[in-house]
């Protein structure tokens, strides 16, 4: 009787290990981006509102968010995978604000190793949702797997309105203006997502 015991401990000790194991195979993950895509959302941070036109494009190494602020202007967020970006309008101000990040684009894998957390129904759709490094919160259709939306630190939202796999954005609209290679140039607020793009990037990264 003095072996039984020890030995019986051990046993569900190893049956539990098991099961732990088990069950974190049996999470599902979240889906790769497509190579390309383009996707319209719908941003809210606290009542102020826009509408960002996402071309993302991993196959050329490029990816543009046009965004467009409640009854305001345009302003195009130009990225390249060699850490490249520029930030400018197409209006008579000519503004451009470029810059040179560490990363590039986001990878498609980019959630790889983001913590499941569950399933939560969201605006009619039933999704799985991960976190990733305390700073995104990332919710994907369990039936299409296709993003329904993502929810920064901040508070700031992001609806996925549109998703077209596969969707290209013509070569030319891929061009900064000339002004944005002038050595003297204007400066340009980075209101609304940029900042948590930029930042988001850097995270996701890790």
């Amino acid at each position: 009787m003095a072996f039984r015991r020890p030995l019986i401990v051990i046993v569900i000790f190893i049956y539990i290990t098991a099961g732990v194991k088990i069950a974190a195979a049996d999470e599902p993950v979240p889906t790769p981006w497509p190579h390309q895509f383009h996707a319209l959302m719908f941003m809210n941070y606290s009542g102020d509102l826009s509408m960002i036109d996402l071309w993302y494009d991993w196959t050329n190494g490029r990816n543009f968010n046009i965004i467009q602020e409640q009854l305001g202007g345009i302003t195009y967020d130009l990225e390249w995978n060699n850490g490249t970006s520029f930030f400018y309008t197409l209006d008579e101000s000519k503004s451009c604000r470029s810059g040179q990040l560490e990363v590039g684009i986001l990878r498609p894998n980019w959630l790889d190793g983001a913590k499941y957390l569950g399933q939560q129904n969201v605006s009619g759709f039933l999704c799985n949702v991960w976190e990733k490094v305390d700073f995104i919160w990332y919710y994907e259709d369990v039936e299409t797997k296709r993003p329904v939306q993502w929810i920064f630190y901040t508070g700031r939202e992001a609806h996925i309105m549109t998703y077209e796999v596969g969707a290209v954005l013509e070569d030319e609209k891929w061009q900064a203006p000339v002004y944005c290679f002038n050595k003297e140039k204007k400066s340009l607020s980075t209101k609304g997502a940029l900042s948590e793009f930029k930042g988001y990037k850097e995270k996701a990264a890790l």
